[in-house]
């Protein structure tokens, strides 16, 4: 009998340490009935992004199970995992431990109740042969080489986390979708949109839960207006209301990024005019618009300011931003490398932030 007990006991060490994960069935719930529910989003950024040395290689500590229930607790209900995948893969194959790393934080932040949103993010210009000098035969072209590669990245990653719940959503590409150096504007939308195909395809034939997953595909540019334009087209889906489209909102750049003047143009120090509101609520309905055209929701993954501006533009700025995303009926996700949101603990946001989260 004690030596019954102390299997029994062993067993049950063993299950606390290493969970076992069991196939989760998919809620059923289309694009637009998860839109109203991913909320307002924030985004790991310059971490799993990292090109050099993986998590930590851009001044950021590993991410914790902490961290991600501080997210939860500051009121996000999405998190956008942005990942490097081609960086750490040899001869076409995510790493193993690569692969484990990322599922570890993807099953925190789905164990949090939150969603969660994986990309295959900027990664050394492979997917849109972005360094002219690395790329000199393929530049600004999708080439022969990443059309093998985007598809075999999808269908392992795909594969493995097949068996995740709904709330686990899988986008594309990141911000290289110009492709302008397919020979014109039409062929350079023409081969986005055959990109966006491979990858609703590639993970349509995974298996698991991916049959009927929800799936972002990516605006041209990342652009509001490009996106919105006529010359625009989604990829087909097997099932209706499955798709999201992303899209970035950065406007105005000399606000939103610049901290000082450049040859094209003066950078803003504030924002908040009602030219800058009349703009930003231009925009915004110029893709809400494209959005009930195309009958699909709109992912804003990205929008963030410097925090090298004044903290009542800063505010004025995201709570606008917010605040049209969601009364549009689209997801914001703010960008965050650490500067609004603390990587350690107790994982305070900034002082900006709380003002635009506490509203």
């Amino acid at each position: 009998m004690r030596a019954k007990s102390l299997l029994i006991a062993a067993a049950l060490v063993l299950a606390a340490v290493s969970p076992v994960r069991a196939t989760e069935p998919v809620v059923e719930f289309d694009a637009w009935q998860a839109a109203k529910l991913m909320g307002i989003g924030v985004n790991i950024g310059n971490t799993l992004d990292n090109t050099t040395q993986w998590e930590t290689g851009w001044g950021n500590p590993r991410i914790t199970r902490e961290y991600v229930q501080g997210l939860a607790a500051l009121g996000f209900k999405t998190v956008r995992l942005p990942v490097a995948w081609d960086t750490y893969a040899r001869d076409g194959r995510i790493q193993a431990d690569k692969m484990a790393r990322v599922a570890e934080v993807v099953d925190w932040i789905l164990d949090a109740g939150m969603f969660c949103v994986v990309n295959i993010h900027w990664d050394g210009g492979w997917i849109d042969s972005g360094e002219r000098k690395k790329y000199p035969k393929t530049f600004a072209t999708f080439s022969a080489e990443a059309e093998r590669k985007f598809p075999a990245y999808w269908s392992q990653i795909a594969g493995h986390f097949a068996d995740r719940n709904a709330r686990l959503v899988f986008e594309a590409l990141n911000e290289e979708t110009n492709f302008e150096g397919a020979g014109s504007t039409r062929k350079a939308y023409e081969t986005l949109t055959r990109v966006n195909q491979l990858f609703v395809d590639t993970v349509r034939s995974s298996g698991g839960n991916n049959a009927t997953r929800l799936l972002i595909v990516t605006g041209y540019a990342t652009d509001f207006t490009k996106t919105s334009s006529k010359d625009y087209v989604l990829p087909t889906d097997s099932l209706p209301h499955k798709l999201l489209l992303s899209v970035h909102y950065y406007t105005p750049w000399q606000f939103a990024g610049m901290t000082e003047d450049a040859s094209w143009g003066k950078m803003q120090p504030t924002w908040g005019s009602a030219a800058d509101v009349a703009e930003l609520n231009r925009l915004f309905d110029l893709m809400q618009e494209s959005s009930r055209r195309h009958d699909i929701p709109v992912f804003v993954g990205e929008f963030g300011v410097t925090d090298k501006k004044e903290k009542a533009s800063r505010v004025r700025w995201m709570s606008a931003v917010a605040d049209a995303a969601l009364g549009r009926g689209m997801v914001p996700v703010l960008w965050d490398t650490g500067g609004d949101i603390s990587r350690k603990p107790p994982y305070q946001a900034s002082p900006a932030l709380q003002e635009v989260l506490g509203r």
